[in-house]
């Protein structure tokens, strides 16, 4: 029985998915057609999963200490998440670090302090990327007043927020290959990236593939221009083998409270202003709010009903991440920096 439009069935009664995305059906108990599509016995295949992987990273990590000066580049936000990965990638598995940090230029100041002391508190070496303000803001524009991407891609978030880490994800695979790293690691829990996809081995092949998706539709908006922050063809010419993608929450085991425990003891503290899945920028509250609008639905559902799903968080918590409180004094600030160019 398909209650999909029926009032009485707003979101799912065993993760969040909510009645308005895309393709969702509603059995009669109110369990969506996602819950019903998991396997029972799929929590313990994560659990060997996470360990066979962390076995092997382990075993990567030992094995590091190649031609550059660094092991692992960690693509660092400032936020909770890849904060804790910086720790576990230096602390816990003894990795030469250089962290690398997109500014987008709507880093709150408190995010901006987090960075400072973690960077600090561990002693890794730090690179601060900030495209140029004009065109980055016009990409952001344009984001806010259309789809950029086919609509499989919108169901996990925003237009902006692709644009965004789509350049994040390039820039450091481009960084990687001109210093010689073999490895790019990012701090995306196991709802937005599931352990079988913890480590990743690409080909150039499959890896332009993904580049071009980004690049074409931000193409049609800077021309050429935007060409400078993606890999080029003498780069991809001059690299043997591609850095290899590792995503160390999916393998470390994910406990948020835990997470925040840890990372308060390096003096991180949440910036005020930002909204629960983005603990580092302003900007994700006014697309979130667009995305809302547009498409009936919270961008982080899928990933935070699939954390829910896979025994990362309860339900209870992943409602409360989706809670979006209409912050009207963020949304006012972003308007007038990014639309009218006030500060």
């Amino acid at each position: 029985m398909d209650l999909t439009h029926k009032r009485s069935i707003a979101v799912c009664r065993v993760c969040c998915m909510p009645s308005s995305f895309p393709g969702i059906r509603f059995d009669s108990e109110g369990i969506c057609s996602y819950c019903r599509s998991v396997s029972p016995c799929a929590a313990r295949v994560h659990a060997r999963q996470a360990v066979a992987y962390e076995k092997r990273f382990r075993k990567m990590a030992d094995n590091a200490g190649g031609v550059g000066d660094y092991d692992i580049l960690a693509c660092y936000s400032g936020g909770k998440d890849s904060t804790y990965m910086l720790k576990l990638l230096k602390d816990r598995y003894g990795l030469r670090v250089l962290a690398f940090t997109f500014d987008n230029g709507f880093f709150p100041d408190g995010a901006m302090r987090n960075i400072r002391n973690v960077i600090g508190v561990l002693g890794i070496d730090h690179i601060m990327f900030r495209p140029e303000k004009r065109l980055i803001n016009k990409i952001f524009r344009e984001a806010l007043k259309k789809d950029l991407y086919p609509p499989r891609s919108m169901e996990r978030a925003s237009a902006v927020c692709l644009s965004c880490i789509g350049l994040v994800k390039y820039i450091s695979f481009k960084t990687a290959i001109q210093k010689h790293i073999p490895m790019v690691a990012f701090g995306w829990s196991p709802g937005q990236a599931p352990v079988a996809s913890s480590i990743l081995e690409l080909d150039k092949k499959m890896v332009r593939k993904m580049e071009d998706a980004i690049r074409r539709p931000l193409a049609t908006i800077c021309g050429k221009d935007i060409n400078r922050y993606f890999i080029s063809t003498y780069e991809y010419k001059s690299c043997d083998k591609f850095p290899i993608i590792i995503h160390p929450l999916g393998f470390t085991g994910y406990n948020e409270r835990k997470i925040l425990r840890e990372i308060a003891k390096m003096g991180w503290k949440r910036p005020a202003g930002t909204e629960p899945n983005a603990t580092n920028c302003l900007l994700s509250v006014l697309a979130d709010h667009e995305h809302i609008k547009r498409h009936g639905y919270h961008p982080y559902v899928f990933d935070i009903s699939r954390a829910v799903r896979d025994g990362y968080m309860t339900r209870k918590e992943g409602l409360a991440h989706l809670k979006m409180k209409k912050n009207r004094k963020t949304l006012a600030y972003v308007r007038k920096r990014l639309l009218y160019g006030q500060k």
